[in-house]
């Protein structure tokens, strides 16, 4: 069985569409919807209640307004599939979302979630808006969704179908300082798990103002630093010898979130010759990189296009990402 996992709070406008998409969906194996209410003031409770009334795999349970994570661990707690697909009360689903998504699962045991392309709407999109989406949509595969971890969460979280036994077995959703679909990504991906996405547009994701990643206090870019940091100290730089290729504000302040890991890079890479030290290290160019394999390589640099200059750079030397080098922005 699968279950969708859909928290609404005040959303009468934009959740019978949302319903609309869940109860068309052709060829899925049975499901269930539960939506967690999270004490709602608007008309959202007599939507749900009639549409409950409609369709009986509409499951409502009510929250008390603690909060999404507070409202997704009550729902995953009542959800009763072996898969669990995510699903937001403002976006847009195609028809197909659940019968791909549990197809994929299906035939790779090794992949923890699925996600797929999205379009973000509606239409004109912001210039950062439209460079994350590109960026997501050229995230596809197992190894590019795990070597690209750091940049930023490889999966749209209401994109998400996921394993519940993969889930539960790191500890669910957190009560974080950061975002919780990022960091439930990662925990996955160092148990072992594998993400990847379906190669085609199955999510229609809203952009608003009022969108809980633009206000909330816990996907600041501060928090999505100290995210970064907190992963990257308990997997790929444990026990390990590391450069930081950015000594520009994006690569300080990444360096500064692992110092309260108790880690410090051997020293730091850039391009700009007038840079010598950089929180105590020595600055270098990227001619004084050694061999492959000397230290790992962590890029942050927040401008655009940097990243594939770096990248072309560090290829060219016989360097290969996900192993020499990584980037975490």
């Amino acid at each position: 069985m699968l279950s969708v996992l859909l928290p609404a709070r005040n959303a009468a406008a934009t959740l019978p569409g949302a319903l609309e998409g869940l109860f068309a969906q052709r060829g899925a194996p049975p499901f269930e919807i539960v939506c967690v209410d999270d004490a709602s003031s608007d008309e959202t409770p007599r939507i749900l209640a009639a549409a409950a009334k409609t369709d009986s795999r509409l499951v409502v349970v009510r929250g008390e307004g603690r909060g999404l994570v507070a409202a997704l661990q009550l729902g995953l707690g009542r959800c009763r599939g072996d898969l669990v697909a995510r699903m937001d009360a403002d976006d847009l689903v195609h028809p197909d979302r659940l019968r791909l998504q549990t197809d994929a699962l299906a035939r790779d045991p090794s992949l923890g979630a699925v996600g797929s392309l999205v379009r973000c709407f509606p239409r004109p999109i912001s210039a950062g808006l439209a460079r994350l989406e590109g960026w997501l949509d050229s995230v596809v595969s197992k190894e590019e969704c795990r070597t690209a971890r750091f940049i930023e969460a490889p999966l749209v979280h209401p994109s998400m179908t996921f394993r519940r036994s993969a889930a539960l077995a790191v500890g669910g959703f957190r009560e974080v300082h950061w975002a919780e679909d990022w960091d439930l990504q990662l925990r996955l991906l160092e148990a072992g798990y594998e993400l990847c996405k379906v190669p085609q547009v199955l999510l229609w994701w809203r952009d608003s103002p009022q969108r809980l990643t633009r206000t909330g206090a816990v996907y600041a870019r501060a928090r999505m630093i100290e995210l970064r940091a907190h992963h990257l100290a308990r997997g790929p730089l444990r026990d390990r010898c590391f450069d930081v290729w950015g000594a520009g504000p994006t690569g300080k302040r990444l360096a500064r979130a692992l110092e309260t890991w108790g880690l410090r890079p051997r020293r730091f890479i850039d391009v700009a010759p007038d840079k010598r030290v950089a929180r105590g290290r020595e600055v270098v160019p990227p001619a004084a990189l050694g061999p492959p394999g000397e230290a790992l390589v962590v890029c942050a640099v927040g401008a655009p296009g940097a990243r594939e200059e770096i990248r072309a750079d560090l290829r060219g030397r016989g360097y290969s990402e996900g192993r020499d080098y990584l980037f975490a922005a």
